[in-house]
């Protein structure tokens, strides 16, 4: 039985790698610094602090958790990313039907794992700008745990400054989720439409 320090990091496994990220954007970059990235991921760890120390139940909590996903990440990259190749023979409208079930998939399924944090929380501690953007360095602090760090990569190259990956301790997490998304779409044979309808139920 994994314990609630695995629980909780495997709840950032959501969002896109580095590597992915810059051939994926298709608009011009905007001015971006330290102290605006820092402050960005400062109202993002209120955001999440204050839900999974609302007291709210589940349901309720789910549905902040994607309202959260929305406001400050760069959704529509991250579900491109996620599907990898298979994103360029999609129809348009299918790249819109995977992007809104994407987004549902990873708000319940991480919305989930966020439960594991309650009555602890995270502190932003400092930024750097590194080739992909900004790093903005931030601790967990779990009730009975050891704390670690949760490093957030933020951009403007998709036009507005949004996050758009996390990093624990070295690793890039959404080359996860991405591997998961691959081996869920090999399942149903390349079919795309499938994968939609299921991700709409899982999480």
């Amino acid at each position: 039985m994994p314990n609630r320090s695995a629980l909780s990091r495997r709840a950032f496994s959501c969002l896109a790698g580095a590597s992915l990220f810059g051939a994926l954007l298709p608009y011009p970059a905007i001015a971006l610094n330290n102290a605006e990235a820092q402050e960005l991921i400062g109202r993002l760890v209120d955001d999440i602090n204050e839900i999974i120390n609302s007291g709210k139940l589940e349901k309720a909590m789910l549905l902040d958790f994607e309202k959260l996903l929305n406001k400050y990440s760069d959704v529509p990259i991250i579900a491109r990313s996620s599907l990898g190749v298979a994103w360029r023979s999609a129809s348009s409208s299918e790249q819109k039907k995977y992007t809104k079930a994407f987004s549902g998939y990873i708000s319940r399924k991480y919305g989930k794992r966020f439960r594991e944090f309650i009555g602890g929380k995270i502190v932003v501690i400092r930024a750097k700008k590194v080739k992909s953007g900004y790093l903005v360095y931030s601790v967990a602090h779990l009730a009975g745990e050891a704390p670690f760090t949760i490093e957030w990569q933020v951009s403007g190259k998709s036009g507005t400054n949004k996050m758009f990956n996390i990093i624990i301790e070295g690793i890039s997490l959404l080359a996860t989720e991405r591997t998961e998304i691959t081996a869920m779409l090999d399942k149903r044979k390349g079919n795309l439409n499938k994968l939609i309808a299921d991700l709409k139920k899982l999480g």
